[in-house]
């Protein structure tokens, strides 16, 4: 069985946070969130001790890292921008 390239996890992360969004904007909101940031910590990490002690972890898990954390921040980006930059929850506040 052959590796998924980048782009196909990038599109497969892209439909299951679209899933969420068209569940629920509450939701969606908090884990496209949470997941961001958690990505970004496990990347800086994993970036400081690659840079500590070099390893033999390939290129692609840094890409996939790149691209689990871009993928939850351009769907918000566009269900926001089709909401108009309000969300449901949002508006009962």
């Amino acid at each position: 069985m052959r590796k998924p390239r980048i782009i196909e996890i990038f599109l497969i992360q892209i439909i299951f946070y679209s899933i969420f969004w068209f569940w629920d904007d509450y939701v969606a909101t908090l884990l496209s969130t949470i997941f961001s940031v958690i990505c970004i910590f496990i990347l800086i990490v994993s970036l400081i001790a690659e840079w500590i002690e070099p390893s033999k972890v390939p290129k692609w898990y840094f890409q996939v890292m790149i691209a689990s954390i871009l993928a939850p921040i351009i769907t918000g980006i566009f269900f926001l921008g089709i909401m108009g930059l309000g969300t449901e929850w949002m508006d009962k506040f």
